[in-house]
């Protein structure tokens, strides 16, 4: 794993030494930035369900104002401290529930969520960023699922926008307003 471009291109990540965290794939992660193209630079990121971190951290190299970066298990916390080391980048890195978090903190811009496939969170955690209105004006959110999960439309002003499918993922977009 690596961060493809930006003032990080190239570091190489560290990953789990088990399989408690799934690492999103570098060409889903080239993929998932090519969609977003232009939409990264001066953006505030929330990285749910960090994992590895390298989401956020790639939006952090590629310009992103700040990244905040929340998972529930020590392991990944200090993954993504030492990530964000490797790449000289700074974040704020909280251990803690990401639906508990999501009822506390502020809009985001870019909000990438990705996860454990089987914990059936997919839906509790869109209806809370809807019910709380966790994305600002224009913002994207970035979900990842396996190929075969459905995943909810939004009530307004959110909208899904477009599902992308690489092998067994599937990617999908919502924004909030016209972005996309």
């Amino acid at each position: 794993m690596r961060v493809i471009t930006g003032s990080a291109r190239g570091r190489r990540l560290k990953t789990p030494d088990n399989y408690d965290i799934r690492p999103t794939t570098d060409n889903v992660k080239e993929s998932v930035f090519n969609i977003l193209q232009f939409d990264v630079e001066g953006r505030r990121v929330l990285d749910l369900f960090a994992g590895t971190g390298q989401l956020g951290i790639e939006a952090l190299s590629r310009g992103a104002a700040g990244a905040v970066f929340v998972d529930s298990d020590r392991t990944a916390v200090q993954i993504v401290k030492d990530n964000l080391k490797i790449c000289a980048l700074e974040g704020t890195v909280l251990c803690t529930d990401a639906l508990s978090y999501l009822n506390s903190c502020g809009r985001f811009d870019l909000i990438f969520i990705d996860p454990p496939y089987d914990s059936g969170l997919y839906d509790e955690v869109l209806h809370t960023i809807n019910a709380v209105d966790r994305l600002s004006e224009g913002g994207i959110m970035v979900v990842e699922a396996r190929r075969e999960t459905p995943l909810p439309d939004m009530e307004a002003p959110y909208r899904k926008v477009k599902e992308y499918r690489y092998g067994k993922v599937k990617i999908c977009t919502y924004t909030k307003g016209s972005s996309l």
